[in-house]
């Protein structure tokens, strides 16, 4: 019997990312293609890149995609980092039609939950079936996803909590690190400051980071000042794809 493979996507506010996966291991079955998301990024112009990415791959199967959206039954209630036409947007269906497939051959998740999905299955939180895990997913904005006794809550968005008075992305996600060329020194107590604000709600037994900057997290994870042990996410910025993968391979 060959390896069992999925295909997942992964739509961010800068780039959107796809492949097959190998869903039994975890890991990505073929080098990710990777396409800038497009600027307005509308459904329809993003639609027309996801179907580039699985085109390119020749893939004929379900389909996992993930948006930094809140998703409710394949709807995007939210728009963050992405254009607001994607609000009320039934995304399972704009997608199923782009692609050709059967609405239920398109998986629709929250781009973090797909990441804390990968990563409870496959990387840093195997085999934390009890307690309160937490992923955070730094990029263009703070993604997050919930885990209690190993199982989902999910649409979370603790990215979101106000901090100092602010949108707690704004002050920590690793695009302001980048657009205010700050030092891991300098982004490191933001990141601190963030995660104390959500610690005045929550009690983590364990708070995995991710997102693409978590490929450098030696030389910020260690700067952290906070009372939640904090690991980097094993699968690093590959973890939507394979989160997204994976559940459309379970699904089919």
């Amino acid at each position: 019997m060959g390896t069992a493979r999925g295909f997942g996507i992964d739509i961010g506010g800068s780039g959107i990312k796809g492949c097959p996966v190998d869903v039994e291991g975890g890991v990505l079955a073929d080098e990710r293609l990777r396409i800038s998301t497009p600027h307005p990024s509308t459904p329809e112009a993003v639609a027309d890149v996801v179907a580039e990415i699985v085109g390119k791959f020749g893939w004929d199967g379900p389909v996992g995609i993930t948006l930094p959206c809140v998703i409710k039954n394949g709807t995007a209630l939210t728009a963050a980092n992405i254009d607001e036409d994607w609000i009320d947007t039934d995304a399972q269906g704009l997608f199923a039609k782009r692609l050709g497939r059967a609405r239920e051959q398109i998986v629709m998740l929250n781009d973090a939950d797909a990441a804390g999905l990968a990563e409870m299955r496959f990387g840093a939180g195997v085999e934390r079936e009890s307690g309160l895990v937490v992923v955070l997913t730094f990029g263009t904005g703070i993604g997050s996803s919930a885990f209690l006794d190993g199982r989902l809550l999910p649409n979370t968005e603790l990215g979101h909590i106000e901090v100092a008075g602010k949108d707690a992305e704004a002050e920590a996600a690793a695009s302001v690190k980048d657009n205010l060329g700050l030092s891991y020194e300098e982004w490191a107590p933001r990141v601190s400051r963030y995660i104390q604000g959500l610690e005045k709600f929550l009690w983590p037994d364990l708070i995995i980071a991710g997102g693409g900057v978590s490929k450098k997290s030696h030389k910020w994870l260690p700067l952290l000042q906070n009372r939640t042990p904090i690991v980097a996410a094993s699968l690093k910025n590959d973890a939507g794809i394979v989160g997204a993968a994976s559940a459309a391979a379970r699904r089919a």
